[in-house]
């Protein structure tokens, strides 16, 4: 089962989420098949990305979780500023989540020791906070994309409170991904 570990985002974040999407898509003037936007109900911040884990293995994934989360306090953090992964043309957008916050660093990188001590690599790649808005499908499209979020870069949608982080079973369908609750761990 594909599985990974992340932070809910609060019901307040997600409808300003809803609707920075609703006024990007209406001002981006692409193709509807250009871009997948990723549904608000299923946007998370992403701690862990397990890939492909035998069952039995969930077990040690929630107890490392579950361990992690006692160890830290719950904290705030801003959603704000709009940008993009790839070059000249976005692959991804995305906002980001506490990109300067030290107690979500310190969470993250506590679940990357522990998982590392498990057997599950380390991600070779800097931990980049951030919640996606969509991924783009064309090279035109994400060329307009970069241009348009400009004016966004310093948007801020507000803060949100971390006080529990989940372990989900992530299964692919042709209408998009379905994440199952797994287990879910408050911070003290």
């Amino acid at each position: 089962m594909r599985c990974f570990i992340a932070i809910d985002i609060s019901e307040q974040i997600r409808k300003s989420l809803a609707d920075l999407q609703n006024e990007l898509r209406r001002k981006a003037d692409i193709r509807k098949g250009d871009v997948k936007w990723v549904a608000p109900e299923a946007m998370h911040l992403t701690l862990k990305f397990l890939g492909e884990i035998k069952a039995e293995q969930t077990v040690d994934v929630c107890n490392i979780a579950g361990a992690a989360a006692g160890r830290h306090r719950s904290f705030d953090l801003e959603v704000e500023q709009v940008g993009h992964f790839g070059g000249a043309s976005a692959r991804v957008l995305w906002i980001g989540a506490g990109q300067d916050c030290r107690a979500l660093v310190q969470l993250h990188e506590d679940l990357e020791q522990e998982l590392d001590l498990a057997g599950w690599a380390r991600e070779a790649r800097k931990f980049s906070a951030h919640l996606t808005l969509c991924r783009v499908r064309n090279a035109k499209a994400g060329i307009k994309l970069v241009q348009m979020i400009r004016p966004y870069e310093d948007l801020n949608l507000g803060s949100m409170p971390v006080d529990s982080l989940c372990v989900y079973q992530s299964e692919l369908t042709p209408k998009g991904p379905i994440y199952t609750a797994l287990g879910k761990y408050e911070l003290k």
